[in-house]
């Protein structure tokens, strides 16, 4: 081997060291990159901590007339035992929280609807009735004894009982045509009657049908004579 290949073997021993040494400097780079911002960051929390450990002092200089160390553990003995009832209402709050999502939408249906019925009632004047009603109480119990006020109720309820009565079909039907009556009578072709002319008028279908139904009021009317007390000899 020639002194010529000799020598360039040795620079090629000298080139892979050299190549060798450049991977590892560039590891060491990798390695030094997060290091250096962790001595940065550690460099700046050191300039932050004294400023943040001199008002967390002044701090606690201002509660320690208030707060003792036995108080905390205190609270945390009370506490402990009630974690449940906590659980519980959280919880709860969740329920709540469930309930009102599950109500909001029917709720922003119902309640435009509920204003447009109050208004409708207001329109028809229902508020003002109540009202009205409310003073006219309200002028009674200042007039009346509470044994007039019972009284005049027993007279209401029997009032309602007659009302009653007078919703049935065939009484309006009787007081519509006793009504009509009156309306169907020409008092200017009236013409006086005596026994004769009576007993004469008497031969048409109408004057004994009205004798009829007269009979029957007169019947009916002695049910309203009081019935003769038991006992009376």
């Amino acid at each position: 081997m020639t002194n010529e290949e000799l020598i360039l073997e040795k620079l090629t021993r000298i080139e892979a060291r050299l190549e060798g040494f450049q991977r590892v400097e560039e590891q060491m780079a990798a390695f030094a990159g997060p290091w250096e911002n962790l001595s940065d960051l550690g460099r700046d929390l050191s300039i932050l901590m004294h400023p943040a450990v001199r008002k967390l002092t002044e701090e606690l200089v201002e509660v320690e007339a208030g707060f003792q160390l036995e108080d905390f553990f205190e609270l945390i003995k009370r506490l402990l035992p009630r974690l449940k009832y906590l659980t519980w209402s959280l919880e709860q709050m969740e329920n709540l929280i469930d309930w009102w999502s599950d109500m909001e939408p029917l709720l922003k249906l119902a309640v435009p609807k509920f204003i447009d019925y109050l208004d409708g009632l207001e329109q028809k004047g229902i508020f003002r009735i109540n009202a009205a009603v409310l003073e006219m109480y309200g002028k009674i119990a200042a007039n009346y004894d509470p044994e007039d006020i019972d009284a005049m109720g027993d007279g209401f309820v029997r009032m309602h009982g007659v009302v009653k009565k007078l919703s049935n079909p065939d009484l309006i039907q009787f007081l519509d045509k006793v009504i009509d009556i009156p309306l169907a009578i020409k008092l200017e072709e009236t013409k006086p009657a005596g026994p004769v002319g009576l007993l004469w008028r008497m031969r048409s279908p109408e004057c004994r049908e009205g004798l009829g139904v007269l009979v029957e009021l007169t019947k009916a009317l002695g049910k309203l004579k009081p019935a003769p007390t038991e006992g009376l000899s």
